[in-house]
């Protein structure tokens, strides 16, 4: 048995309308505002979800994934179980589907940071609870909402903004991608020639209306954005961390690069940041910086997905 035709999946924002997008966003930085001077494990006054419980899998380390979704689900009311899946049967040899079948049984929903993105949508396949992305080595959803959260809160609607990309075309750039042509923001992204977004994303991207743009050198991705983005060369699970440490130095977002954007631009990471290398001290530590209240957000984000996928928004 699979899961019901009704059951919210939040797998890829590539999936979800733009009035989707539109109600996560407002939803998140309405919850956010209404918790100005609460204690941050004290419980929303409507506690939404009160007596459900999310059960989050991990096959990958995890600081704000795991912190975020915890807190949220506590500030929503509800509780968590957090496992590991090298100590979960699915670790042992458990299937999948089979793994889905019970948890789905046991709890209201489930989140996954899984290593391969058929891994999470084999479980939504098998699930008859809300399955979450929580990372795969395709896409970041969550995370790209934390972010576009970000940007509303310091320069408002996201629609008729530049956002630059600098360096790796990894999955956190392709569920920028996704959201581009949902949103309206434009989207210029600058990598070495061997790390190159997925083309085919790109061109679904583009036909859809996305005004996305590739450019070979960074200060032409940057030049007059209102957002520069960047993320660490080397990500969980690269094999060729080499190869990788030797092509992206021209990518580094340093002050100078910086200083070609808007005068008031922000600067995001989705962290954790290797500084000196993709991002340097002055730049993350500066005045354009929003990166903590990205990382902050998370919490804001998720609890948006959460309430969206249980049906409550």
């Amino acid at each position: 048995m699979g899961a019901p035709l009704s059951t919210r999946h939040f797998l890829d924002l590539w999936t979800l309308s733009g009035d989707d997008l539109r109600a996560l966003l407002d939803e998140a930085a309405r919850r956010k505002a209404a918790r100005l001077g609460l204690p941050r494990g004290a419980a929303d006054e409507d506690s939404p979800l009160s007596g459900h419980v999310l059960a989050m899998i991990f096959q990958k380390n995890s600081t704000r994934t795991r912190v975020s979704f915890d807190i949220g689900m506590r500030q929503l009311g509800g509780s968590t179980v957090v496992m590991s899946a090298s100590d979960m049967q699915l670790g042992r040899g458990e299937t999948i589907a089979d793994t889905a079948r019970v948890l789905s049984r046991m709890v209201d929903a489930v989140m996954i940071r899984a290593n391969r993105h058929e891994d999470v949508e084999d479980f939504a396949a098998y699930a008859d609870v809300p399955v979450i992305n929580g990372l795969t080595d395709l896409s970041h959803p969550c995370q790209i909402l934390a972010d576009l959260m970000t940007i509303e809160a310091r320069l408002g609607d996201v629609r008729g903004k530049t956002l630059a990309w600098v360096g790796d075309g990894n999955n956190v750039l392709a569920s920028f991608v996704h959201a581009a042509p949902k949103l309206g923001f434009a989207l210029r992204i600058a990598t070495p020639p061997d790390y190159r977004p997925r083309g085919q994303e790109i061109a679904a991207a583009q036909k859809a209306g996305g005004d996305i743009t590739l450019v070979a050198k960074p200060r032409d991705a940057v030049e007059g954005a209102d957002v520069v983005v960047t993320d660490t060369w080397v990500s969980m699970g690269d094999p060729d961390k080499d190869a990788r440490m030797a092509a992206f130095p021209p990518y580094a977002v340093t002050e100078d690069l910086m200083a070609r954007a808007h005068k008031d631009a922000l600067f995001l990471h989705c962290l954790p940041a290797h500084r000196g290398e993709e991002v340097s001290d002055a730049v993350i530590d500066g005045p354009q910086s929003a990166v903590w209240d990205e990382a902050e957000n998370r919490i804001h984000a998720q609890k948006a997905v959460l309430l969206w996928c249980l049906g409550k928004l």
